[in-house]
């Protein structure tokens, strides 16, 4: 009998669970998991965790603090607790994400992210074992060349477009993350009368050519597709050095046994590379790119506001 789609991806792919959902994670025992604000959101608003977030908010050091400031600390403590809950379940890393706020200023972006990791370590949970998340913004991936020169890796997230991937990799950083869902969502939105399948699906091909380039040129920088709207996406990225999935699309390929062929493969670097990306063109590659520049502020203004939400909620329960 041929296992499951979900088995055959986990032979060539490192499989990541993308959610806060902790029961979700026992069940589909991926190796490392992700998390947003959107993903904390939620958790913070599920009953079987409210032992957890209590937990969280004892923790916060409300001396000679403002209410905003209060605020702040209890959902770095709710991220990390959630972060450290998964972690016991995992054996790889979980991604935990600064304030998509900050996205504009790299010295905050690096004074919260190096907050953070002192917070697990304060769990007992040691920076190997920690991805911190910075949008793909000019500022964000200067934040994380500086953070990975300290011994912190950092996941890019919100990648649309070849520029940010390029500008990634040559920063040094230990992983990004293309967005192949959100991709697609504005190019069916854009173009409503055409059909997009997995072999013509531009976040597929998107991801598949930062893929070829890093492999090509040498760079060390892991690749983990992210945001998917169905398995087709996922199976035409099989062999991509990492996928983070979403528990029912999960659930979706353990159920599927069809054959899964291998479509990319990293076969060593053929080229050297050339000068880095300046922040001039840097700027001027995602001006060009509609879909890219439109995508990025949509998904940074969506972890904005859900950051807010949670701001309300923790700000009742304070």
């Amino acid at each position: 009998m041929t296992s499951s789609v979900l088995d055959q991806l986990r032979e060539m792919t490192t499989v990541v669970a993308d959610t806060g959902d902790i029961a979700a994670i026992k069940r589909l025992e991926p190796i490392d998991a992700t998390t947003n604000p959107s993903l904390i959101l939620k958790a913070a608003q599920m009953p079987e965790y409210a032992d957890l977030i209590d937990a969280a908010l004892g923790r916060v050091d409300r001396s000679g603090k403002s209410q905003d400031e209060i605020i702040e600390d209890a959902i770095d403590q709710i991220g990390v607790g959630v972060g450290s809950e998964i972690l016991k379940i995992i054996p790889g890393r979980v991604s935990i994400e600064v304030d998509a706020r900050l996205s504009f200023d790299t010295d905050a972006m690096i004074e919260k992210a190096r907050k953070l990791v002192g917070l697990f370590d304060g769990m007992g949970v040691g920076r190997d074992r920690l991805l911190i998340k910075v949008a793909a913004t000019w500022e964000g991936i200067r934040a994380a060349e500086v953070l990975e020169g300290e011994g912190i890796n950092c996941n890019i997230t919100l990648i649309f477009n070849f520029a940010q991937a390029r500008a990634s990799a040559e920063a040094g950083v230990f992983l990004i993350s293309p967005f192949v869902g959100r991709i697609l969502d504005w190019y069916k939105k854009t173009n409503p009368d055409t059909t997009y399948t997995a072999e013509n699906d531009p976040g597929v091909l998107s991801v598949t050519e930062i893929y070829q380039y890093f492999k090509d040129n040498g760079f060390k920088t892991v690749v983990m597709g992210a945001s998917f709207r169905n398995t087709g996406e996922i199976k035409a990225l099989a062999g991509c050095d990492r996928l983070t999935i979403s528990p029912a699309l999960l659930d979706e390929m353990a159920e599927d046994n069809s054959d899964l062929p291998r479509q990319l493969e990293d076969k060593g670097a053929t080229k050297t590379p050339g000068a880095k990306l300046d922040e001039k063109t840097f700027r001027w590659e995602m001006a060009a790119d509609a879909m890219a520049t439109e995508k990025l502020a949509e998904g940074i203004r969506g972890f904005a506001a859900d950051s807010e939400k949670l701001e309300k909620i923790i700000a009742d329960m304070l």
